[in-house]
């Protein structure tokens, strides 16, 4: 029986360690991701150091994203990067919207099962390495959140996992409730104005000369965002400065215009518990020494830059996503949590109707309703912003049931942003999002959403014409490939094919098992790569393997068949070349006899669990020589001997040997249950690692001998 713990303990263990593994590290950032339930998903559970504000475009990080967090988790390592220079060339999305000088390590949380990752940041003026020491205090801490989190998991703590993001104090700065009346007085007499700002941004002292330098008295200032309570720093350059420094943790300066023309060099001075800030006018004799180039600006339309750097991260990810699927789940995991919505209907423009083809936050009996709307349907407002092209927006249930009563009663929802996805004045769909209570949509809002709104347009059609040409490169390789093997008495098969993970998803490797004459005791099992992994490819391997097919019934010897195919392939001239291995099963006599044209040799298990490679003379590559000779070789069959026919893709892996990945490859063979050979060949795939990531199309061919 599992005891039931008390949540709130667990979450205040984790916390306390969470700050201790940042105070004995001595970042100035920190993060805790932890894993969803369905492990294809990184969720923000706790950040210190910086506003939890700062973080909304990384409160979900997708497991398969490109991002330091995920590929910790992914490939359970420690990722460091010690430079901007060395984060733009290694994570160049993470660069693009986090553009600070910094150092970071992202650490895998482990223990009996994968938690999440550990995110530490430091400034740029730390060393750009990290020595063996801090790695382990680094992996020692990550070792102990994971007990924290399997101890909780063990008495039902499940509730650690907070819906938002939970800021954390690590305890490292210097906390004053209030200045002592000698500090006051100290401050007061110097030259200027001076002020503090906590890590969300507010002022919490303001002297006498920084409220007659800002033109506003200390009660208007006190417990104020800057950029809010004096509107003309209302700009995103002033706020990104802001953020360098809370971020950087370096001196930033920069000059401001308070209107008409009173120019203020402001000078920013951050540590672990908030920042201080000199204002003096420009050119004054008291001026402190710039740490950081002026940087003056124009007047520009106010924005949060907050609310920038969430689009620019979210346009980055609309590049990188390749199916509709992908679209989907973007903007359900990363545009969703961006604005607050809480529901979401993605559609496209098919035959005059909407079809949806994404949702979240809706039950399926509403899914099936708002299916297939005509476009000019009175329903809801999706056929109309997608016709007219103007984004719809309906802050409460009444605006929505004024035009269209009957559309808050289905959805149920309480606001809605209707935003058309139009390319070049084509109409592509409609994003929908939705919120379960009244929300009022800013100007700025409304601005930010329809700017994203064409991005998700863009690669909305990209991932549609993606889909259709993978469903069309998939059903071309689906109809070469043997639809299934023939049965033969004596003799167990099951053979497996992997695509390569990049491009179409489709290429040359091909295999096949070919009963020869009317017995049932001899046939020929053939396995072969033609160069690439594209349509070209694949339409080469469906002349190859017929080419095969034909000279095999037919009763030529491998070496022959081989010699046969390679000459037609040489009056093709396909500039692709071909490797190919033929074995030909003689159940009767018990031998099997096989030729190779460069194809890497195939693997022989006895019934003794002896595993090893079987030396065949290789031939050229098929296509190269029409008078190449074929070795012929013969082994014995017997009962219990397993044969494996493989491509290059299950071993070839760049700075690894061949022949030491066959080696590795012997070992694995060796070590599977050969029960059932199906699980056999799962086994062998997931130690050879092709399962997630494959540079090259995989094939695999086994047989026993009964």
């Amino acid at each position: 029986m599992t005891a039931t713990g008390d949540p709130a303990l667990d979450a205040d263990a984790l916390d306390a360690a969470f700050a201790e593994t940042m105070r004995r590290t001595g970042a100035s950032i920190g993060a805790l991701y932890l894993l969803a339930p369905d492990g294809n998903l990184l969720r923000l559970d706790a950040l210190s150091g910086v506003p939890v504000e700062f973080a909304s475009p990384w409160t979900r990080v997708p497991l398969a994203s490109p991002a330091p967090v995920a590929d910790a988790v992914r490939e359970d390592r420690l990722v460091w990067i010690g430079s901007q220079e060395e984060m733009v060339r290694c994570y160049p999305r993470t660069a693009l919207a986090l553009p600070y000088p910094l150092a970071l390590v992202a650490a895998p949380v482990t223990g009996a099962r994968r938690w999440g990752s550990l995110l530490l940041m430091w400034p740029a003026t730390r060393p750009p390495y990290m020595t063996q020491r801090e790695r382990g205090n680094i992996s020692s801490s990550c070792r102990r959140l994971a007990r924290l989190l399997e101890e909780s998991a063990e008495r039902g703590g499940a509730a650690v996992r907070r819906e938002r993001p939970r800021a954390v104090s690590a305890g490292t700065g210097r906390r004053q409730a209030s200045p002592e009346p000698a500090v006051a007085d100290y401050v007061e007499r110097l030259p200027g104005g001076s002020c503090a700002l906590d890590l969300e941004g507010r002022i919490t002292y303001v002297s006498s000369g920084a409220c007659e330098l800002l033109g506003r008295e200390a009660g208007q200032l006190l417990g104020t965002l800057p950029w809010q309570s004096v509107r003309w720093l209302d700009d995103p350059t002033y706020e990104d400065r802001y953020r360098t420094a809370v971020i950087s943790r370096e001196p930033v300066s920069f000059t401001a215009c308070r209107p008409p023309n009173h120019w203020l060099d402001i000078h920013l001075y951050p540590d672990a518990s908030g920042i201080s800030a000199r204002i003096v006018p420009t050119g004054g004799a008291y001026a402190p020494p710039s740490p950081a180039p002026r940087r003056s600006t124009q007047t520009v339309a106010p924005a949060r830059a907050g609310r920038l750097y969430q689009l620019t991260h979210l346009a980055v990810g609309l590049t990188e996503v390749v199916g509709v699927q992908d679209v989907v789940d973007l903007v359900a995991d990363q545009i969703m949590p961006a604005f607050g919505a809480q529901g979401l209907v993605l559609s496209t423009a098919e035959a005059g109707r909407l079809r949806i083809t994404g949702h979240r936050g809706y039950p399926a009996e509403t899914i099936r309703r708002l299916d297939g709307l005509p476009l000019d349907t009175t329903f809801t407002p999706a056929g109309q912003a997608l016709g007219s092209g103007i984004p719809a927006f309906f802050a409460n249930p009444e605006e929505m049931r004024r035009t269209y009563p009957e559309a808050p009663l289905i959805s149920g929802k309480k606001a809605w942003a209707f935003l058309p996805l139009i390319i070049s004045s084509r109409p592509v769909g409609v994003c929908i999002l939705s919120y379960d209570s009244p929300h009022e949509f800013p100007a700025e809002e409304r601005a930010v959403m329809t700017s994203l709104a064409g991005l998700i347009a863009q690669a909305f059609d990209r991932a549609r014409l993606y889909d259709v040409k993978h469903e069309l490169a998939n059903g071309l390789q689906q109809a070469l490939l043997p639809r299934g093997l023939p049965t033969l008495d004596g003799l167990r098969v099951a053979a497996r094919y992997l695509p390569a993970t990049r491009g179409m998803e489709i290429g040359g490797d091909f295999y096949d098992l070919i009963r020869l004459g009317d017995s049932a005791d001899a046939a020929a099992a053939v396995i072969g790569d033609v160069q690439g992994h594209n349509v070209a490819a694949a339409a080469l391997m469906g002349q190859v393997r017929t080419a095969v097919h034909a000279h095999a019934t037919l009763g030529a010897p491998p070496d022959q068949v081989l010699d046969r195919t390679n000459r037609l392939l040489t009056d093709l001239a396909p500039d692709l070349f071909t490797s190919c291995l033929y074995a030909h099963l003689d159940l009767a006599r018990g031998r099997v006899s096989l030729a190779s044209a460069g194809h890497p040799p195939p693997l022989l298990r006895l019934a003794d669990g002896d595993t090893r490679a079987v030396v065949v003379p290789p031939g050229p590559l098929l296509g190269v020589d029409p008078d190449a000779v074929f070795p012929l070789v013969e082994i014995p069959l017997t009962r219990g001997m397993l044969l494996a026919l493989y491509t290059d893709g299950l071993v070839e892996t760049p700075g690894i040997d061949l022949e030491d990945a066959i080696t590795r490859l012997a070992q694995h063979l060796a070590d599977a249950d050969d029960r059932d050979l199906d699980g056999l060949i799962d086994t062998v795939l997931s130690k050879a690692e092709t399962t997630v990531q494959r540079l090259d199309d995989v094939a695999l061919l086994v047989l026993q001998c009964e």
